[in-house]
């Protein structure tokens, strides 16, 4: 059984769990730096090996300070091979609408449909993420208000705040231009992603250093780095 406390490193003072969803996604930039809890495709298994890792964590009294969902992300709207991190989010999956509630929110749960995060690394470009377990090309984005779509973050965000934790998403644009056909279509700049990713992980570094969890709260002004 995989020890969840290995995908946990120390990022200027504070523990950090890392979360991605695919080994794809996982290059040598990022492997350079971080040893990821790879969940597997989709919202149910992102939720059940975030929160087996983190309930194992807590149960140890080793839980990390923060968690950190990273990897790829489609968009119609935003630049390809670029990062993004995420500034709401949202699980277009959930709609009870049929029975009064609000498309998006999860019934009985006190959570709004579209969920802020208020932790943020400055110098990385904020965007609005949909999560959910289908493939999004073409016209599927003519339903989705949110920037960007993937299949995993709003289940890490669950897990997460279930412990009491913070988030950070962090998302490169692989696709979302034109339709998806193949594997390749997804693939083709993992790559690039992969170095981009991993500058947006030296910026966090730099601030947690510097100012600690606050530093990356929202409304916190961007830090003075003298580069």
């Amino acid at each position: 059984m995989d020890d969840p406390a290995r995908h946990i490193l120390p990022v200027g003072g504070h523990k950090v769990l890392f979360v991605m969803a695919t080994r794809q996604e996982y290059g040598p930039h990022l492997e350079a730096r971080i040893a990821p809890l790879i969940t597997g495709v989709g919202p149910v298994e992102a939720a059940v090996e975030t929160t087996r890792a983190l309930a194992m964590l807590a149960h140890r009294g080793a839980a990390p300070d923060l968690v950190v969902t990273l990897g790829s992300a489609g968009s119609r709207k935003l630049a390809h091979a670029e990062v993004y991190q995420v500034a709401r989010i949202a699980y277009r999956d959930m709609d009870a609408s049929l029975l009064g509630f609000e498309k998006g929110r999860t019934p009985f749960l006190d959570e709004p449909a579209e969920i802020d995060l208020p932790h943020r690394i400055k110098g990385v470009r904020s965007a609005s993420l949909s999560t959910g377990g289908a493939i999004i090309s073409g016209a599927a984005y003519d339903a989705i208000a949110q920037d960007m779509v993937d299949m995993e973050s709003f289940a890490v965000l669950r897990a997460a705040r279930r412990h009491g934790l913070p988030l950070i998403g962090l998302r490169g644009i692989s696709d979302g231009r034109s339709e998806l056909s193949r594997f390749e279509d997804w693939a083709e700049y993992l790559h690039v992603i992969d170095e981009k990713l991993a500058a947006a992980l030296d910026l966090m570094a730099d601030q947690l250093a510097a100012g600690g969890l606050g530093a990356l709260a929202a409304d916190a002004p961007a830090p003075e780095t003298g580069r």
